[in-house]
Order: C-alpha cells, then sequence, then structure tokens
C-alpha cells in the first residue's frame, strides 16, 4: 500500500507541474502581446477607457461574488460538521479555493484582453497574420490560465487533502480528499454562474442599446464615436466573453475531472483517479502545442488548424497513455468518444450558424423582422436534433466501455482541449474591440475589413467551442447525477435508485424540468430592462446633446456603462440564488429522491433549451453580418434593418441565456452533492413526504 500511496501523490503532483507549466506559457504569451505597438494617443484613449470600463466592472462584480462565497463558506463549514469538523473544513475551503481560482483566472484574462485590442488595431495596418499573431494569443492568456489554474489548485489541493487526511488506508483518504474536492466543484460553479450571468447582462444590454439605437434609428455604423452606448458595447465583449466565458469553461473543466474522481474513487479505483488527472494533463500540453499551430494565413484556416491539431495530438498522447500505463484499452474509446462528440457538435453549431442557415435568415429580413425572428427560431429549434442525437451516442458508447466512469472520462475527453478552444472564445472579443477602436479612431477602410475578418472567423470557429462546452455539461452533469447517487447510498447505508414509477421522482423530475424555464426568463427579462434604460439614455443624449449627430460634440460615454453596470449587478443576484435554492428546497421537503428526479429534469430539458437558443442567436447574428457585406440591400437597407431586431433578440439568446444554462445544471448537480449530508438530516426532521 506504501508503494501504491507513493505513485499515487506523485502522479498527482505531475498533474500540477503541467498545470504549471501552461501559465508560465500564458505569462510568456502576455509580455509578448504588451511589447506590441499600442498605436496612436486616440487609439490608446479608447483602449484605455474600455479598460477602465471592464475593470470596473470586473471589481464590483467579484466585490458582490466575494459575499456570496463567504457567507457559503461559513455554511459549508458549520454545516458539513456532521460528517466531522475536519470535513467541512476541508470542503469550504476547497470551495474559496475553487471560487478565487475563477476569479484570477478572469482577472488576468481581462487584463490582457484590454490592453491587446488597440495593438491587434494598430498591427492590422501589416496585414491580417501580423493581426491575427496579436489577437490570437491574447485571448491564448485567459485559455491557457484558465486550465493552467485549474489543474494546479485542483491537484494540489488534492494532493494536501489526502496527505493530511485523518484515516490511515490510502483508499480512506482517497475517500474524504473527494469528498472534500467537490467544494472546489462548487466554488468554481458559483463564481461563474455569477460572472456569466451579471457579464451577459451587461454585455447585452449595452448591445442591444447600441445597435437598436444607432443602427435602425439614428442609421449610423457599428462602433460610430457619436453613439453614446459605443464604450459600454466595447466593454461588454469582455466582460461577457472573456472573463463570463473563461468561468464558464473553468466551471466546466474542473467540473469534469471532479466527476471523473467521485466515480474512481467510488469503486476504489487509485488508477482511474490518476488517469483523470493525466488525461487533463495531456490536454494542456495540446492546447499548448495548438496554439502554436495558429499562424498566417487565412484566419478561419489557421484557428481551425489550431483546434484540430490539439484534438488530434491529445487522442495520441491518450491512447499511448492509456493502453501501456492503465493496462486497458476500453477506457480509451470513452475519451475519444467524448472528443469526436464534441467536435460533431461543434460542428452541427457551425453548419446551423454559418452558409445556408443564415441566408435563409437573411431572406426571410426582406419581409421584415417577423418572419426574421420565425425563421431564426425555427432554425434553432431544428439544430437540437443532432447534437442530442450525438450525446445520446456518446452516453451509450463511453458506458459500454467503461460504464458511468466511462462518461465521466468522455467529458474530460471532451474538455481536454479547453485552453485552445477557450483562446478562440476569448480572442473573439479582442477583434471586435479592434475593429470597434478602427472605427472611433478613423482608421482607414482596409484596417477594418481585415478586424472584422479576424472577427467572422472568430464567430464562426467559436461556435466549436460552444459545442464542447454544451456537450461537456450534459456529460459531466450526468457523471455528478450518478455520483450523486452514490454520496446518498454512502450517507444512508441502503441502496438507492431513481425509479422513474415513484411518485416523488415524477414530481422532481417535473420541478427539475421547469427550472431552465424559470432561468432563460429571468436572465431574458433582466437583458430587456436594463437595454431598455441604455436605450433611453441614448436617445436623450442624441436628441439633448447639440451637434452630438454631426460630430462635433462628444457624447456621455460614461454614463451608458455606469447605467449597463449597475443592472447587471442588481440582476445577476436572483438567478444565481435561484440555482442553488431550488435543490436544496426540494431535497429538505421532498427528499432525495425527488431530488434526483429533479437533478434529472433540468437536465433532460436545459440541454437542449442551451443549444436551441446558443445556434438560434448565432445564426441571426450571423444572418445580419451577411446582409451587412452588401447582400440583399446591404446596410441601412429595410432587410438589414429587420436584421437587427433579429439579432437583437439573439443576442440574449447566445451570449446571455444559453451559456448560463449550462452552468445551470451543473452547479444544481453539485450543490446536491455537497449539501448532501445536510440534506438528509433536515428531510428527517422537516421532510413533507415520509
Amino acid at each position: 500500500m506504501g508503494k501504491m500511496q507513493d505513485s499515487t501523490m506523485h502522479g498527482i503532483l505531475l498533474a500540477a507541474a503541467i498545470g504549471f507549466i501552461s501559465l508560465v506559457f500564458a505569462a510568456f504569451l502576455a509580455v509578448r502581446v504588451l511589447k506590441k505597438d499600442p498605436g496612436s494617443k486616440k487609439m490608446v484613449s479608447i483602449s484605455d477607457a474600455v479598460h477602465e470600463g471592464a475593470m470596473a466592472f470586473l471589481y464590483r462584480e467579484y466585490k458582490a461574488i466575494a459575499v456570496f462565497v463567504v457567507c457559503v463558506f461559513f455554511v459549508l463549514w458549520f454545516g458539513l460538521r456532521t460528517q466531522g469538523p475536519s470535513y467541512g473544513l476541508a470542503t469550504a475551503v476547497a470551495y474559496i479555493v475553487g471560487a478565487g481560482c475563477s476569479i484570477l483566472a478572469g482577472y488576468f484574462g481581462m487584463q490582457i484582453s484590454t490592453r491587446a485590442n488597440s495593438r491587434t488595431a494598430e498591427a492590422a495596418k501589416r496585414g491580417m497574420n501580423e493581426a491575427l499573431l496579436v489577437a490570437f494569443p491574447g485571448g491564448a492568456v485567459m485559455g491557457l490560465t484558465v486550465v493552467g489554474l485549474g489543474l494546479l489548485a485542483l491537484s494540489l489541493l488534492y494532493f494536501v487533502f489526502i496527505k493530511f487526511a485523518t484515516p490511515t488506508s490510502m483508499l480512506d483518504k482517497v475517500a474524504h480528499a473527494t469528498g472534500a474536492i467537490c467544494g472546489f466543484s462548487l466554488g468554481a460553479s458559483s463564481v461563474a454562474l455569477f460572472a456569466r450571468v451579471g457579464g451577459g447582462i451587461y454585455t447585452k444590454a449595452a448591445d442591444v442599446g447600441a445597435d437598436l439605437v444607432g443602427k435602425v434609428e439614428a442609421g449610423i455604423p457599428e462602433d460610430d464615436p457619436r453613439n453614446p452606448a459605443t464604450i459600454a458595447d466595447n466593454v461588454g465583449d469582455n466582460v461577457g466573453d472573456v472573463a463570463g466565458m473563461g468561468a464558464d469553461l473553468y466551471e466546466s473543466y474542473v467540473g469534469s475531472i471532479i466527476s471523473g474522481l467521485i466515480i474512481a474513487s467510488a469503486v476504489s479505483n487509485l488508477k482511474g483517479i490518476l488517469l483523470c488527472f493525466w488525461l487533463a494533463g495531456l490536454g494542456v500540453l495540446a492546447s499548448i502545442v495548438g496554439v502554436l499551430f495558429v499562424r498566417g494565413g487565412d484566419a478561419q484556416s489557421a484557428l481551425r488548424n489550431g483546434t484540430l491539431g490539439s484534438a488530434v495530438i491529445f487522442c495520441i498522447a491518450s491512447f499511448i497513455l492509456v493502453s501501456l500505463w492503465y493496462g486497458e484499452i476500453a477506457p480509451f474509446y470513452a475519451v475519444l468518444c467524448g472528443v469526436i462528440s464534441g467536435l460533431l457538435i461543434g460542428f452541427t453549431a457551425e453548419y446551423y450558424t454559418t452558409g445556408n442557415s443564415i441566408k435563409t435568415i437573411a431572406r426571410a429580413s426582406t419581409t421584415g423582422a417577423a418572419t426574421n425572428i420565425i425563421t431564426g427560431i425555427s432554425i434553432g429549434m431544428k439544430s437540437v436534433v443532432v447534437p442530442l442525437l450525438v450525446i445520446g451516442a456518446a452516453i451509450l458508447i463511453s458506458f459500454k466501455f467503461a460504464n458511468f466512469f466511462g462518461i465521466a472520462l468522455a467529458g474530460i475527453g471532451m474538455l481536454s482541449i479547453a485552453g485552445i478552444t477557450i483562446s478562440i472564445d476569448a480572442y473573439g472579443p479582442i477583434a471586435d474591440n479592434a475593429g470597434g477602436i478602427a472605427e472611433m479612431a478613423s482608421l482607414p477602410s482596409d484596417v477594418r475589413k481585415i478586424t472584422d475578418s479576424l472577427d467572422a472567423a472568430g464567430n464562426t470557429t467559436a461556435a466549436i467551442a460552444k459545442g464542447f462546452a454544451i456537450g461537456s455539461a450534459a456529460l459531466t452533469a450526468l457523471a455528478l447525477f450518478f455520483a450523486y447517487t452514490q454520496v446518498v447510498e454512502r450517507y444512508t447505508s441502503t441502496s438507492f435508485h431513481i425509479n422513474i414509477m415513484d411518485a416523488k421522482v415524477i414530481t422532481g423530475l417535473f420541478m427539475g424540468g421547469m427550472v431552465p424555464f424559470i432561468f432563460a426568463s429571468s436572465t431574458m427579462k433582466a437583458v430587456g430592462k436594463i437595454a431598455f434604460k441604455v436605450v433611453s439614455e441614448v436617445r436623450r443624449q442624441f436628441k439633448e446633446i447639440p451637434g452630438l449627430m454631426e460630430g462635433s460634440a462628444k457624447p456621455d460615454y460614461a454614463k451608458c456603462v455606469d447605467i449597463a453596470t449597475k443592472g447587471a449587478m442588481n440582476e445577476m443576484i436572483a438567478p444565481g440564488l435561484l440555482a442553488i435554492a431550488i435543490p436544496l428546497l426540494i431535497g429538505i421537503f421532498l427528499g432525495p429522491s425527488a431530488l434526483g428526479g429533479a437533478l434529472a429534469g433540468a437536465l433532460v430539458v436545459g440541454v437542449p433549451l442551451a443549444i436551441f437558443m446558443a445556434n438560434a442567436g448565432g445564426a441571426w447574428d450571423n444572418a445580419k453580418k451577411y446582409i451587412e457585406a452588401g447582400n440583399l440591400g446591404g446596410k441601412k437597407s429595410e432587410p438589414h434593418k429587420a436584421s437587427v431586431v433579429g439579432d437583437t433578440v439573439g443576442d440574449p439568446f447566445k451570449d446571455t441565456s444559453a451559456p448560463s444554462m449550462n452552468i445551470l445544471i451543473k452547479l444544481m448537480a453539485v450543490v446536491s452533492l455537497v449539501f448532501i449530508p445536510l440534506i438528509l438530516v433536515l428531510n428527517k426532521y422537516i421532510g413533507i413526504t415520509h
């Protein structure tokens, strides 16, 4: 047992070392980006305004999140004392470390993304290749920081928990550490939900306000310096698609690893625990190599090469690891199934948000906004079919090869190259901001063409990243669902099964199924509410500031930034609390069976709803861009105005509600998993279904 313990501990430290390497490489890229020429004084001043607005939002958001995190820390510490004082404290510590690392990743990523925008615009003066080699490394800082911090912190904390656990046998130490490490996932999920919802509300409220008044009413171009909401819009790109998206995929990444640890620990599979860590480590190394693959030529091809290159390298390396070290090949097929499924879901999303799909929506715009919206909803609904079939096939195949551990491995495989997929997502706002700076600083038109091409390539390729995120959410939530049943059995010392014929389970299914709709309604309403205030402010400034439309007066950018910031802070609280309160209330009053049904209901409803909203929103956005490229009358035409309306409907679909849905279904599972000891105790005394 001593030899086994030493090899396990050394293996965990090896994973931590790979996480550290990722952080070092991210720092190297950050230094390279910051050494680039930031451009003229005017470009720098615009970039500084975006940076200051983004960081101000981040400070206020993190301050609000910190209050919540501290409260939950004490709830975990004292609420889980029934399992021993050390267990409650360890879970609480894991929670605060998981939350803190998510905050750090968002902070560092935002620092670079808001500095890389003007440098990208300046590089675009020298051509597409030069601009790409500034924008993408800027995004890669975020991608590699997320996976590096996640793997490093998770590995080290797990190592410490095993090292200082009170049980004497290695298997008991691992079981104790695995139970406590669930707090890490809860911390990551808590921050991710608030960051995604808050950032999503901000960015889409500002975007909708800028587009509806600027493009439709005033007839001025996107990012026109006369538009009072244009700085808020550019700030929103960063707080939503850098900090929010980074927290989202950080949560998915660590959640997939932890689900594998829980299942491997439940069957005393120490090699399986190391396999989860090492597969994640191989994915980090493959992502670093993939970043190096993104070189000159066509931007979209370069980004695709990075993604596919990372995936191929990871598959080859994981095959060698599993076949030569693990001793049986079956787990590799589960991992491979996850990678392939993620790519298929991603390419399906790309298909429905480009090509003939967006041309169909664009043509529908010729008869008005209503037909544009109807067609977009139709295409979004249709886009759900293939991803759900792929997810179903992935579950069956991975389960056949390695049972529920195989499903967890498929989730790890799907998110193994999160480093490169997050990099591509974070690159998008940098390219978008660079275009805004080019417009506001009156740079030559060919510069704006290059930044628009970079932005379009990022939008298209990012569909693959969204596919990975949604697919992995389904697999990870299912693995966590199985882990939930195992934990209930451990604490009740009885066999626990979710029986579909049980009235409590059916009640839970319906209650869980309603949660994604309540959540989507809450986040959509929040965007509409804040967007109304931004629209009103933009209209007021156009009306009351003399010479604004003529360009002789400067708008009050700070006012729109302040409206969007305050609104997002206020509106993000209710959805965040909802995701945590509902599973606790169902479990306490209706019992663990009803809670199991609720988790299943939220999963089955939440995944297709997320796919529908993400793809419909992406299709509306790209249909607008297709018209703006000069088709069907081009900018300022009636079809263009209709497409802008469709895009404003799709904005909160794809960038607020849909990505938050991924976090919602996993957060509900993690909350249930972590708090089940407390739920069982309270249900015994105040439950209503005994």
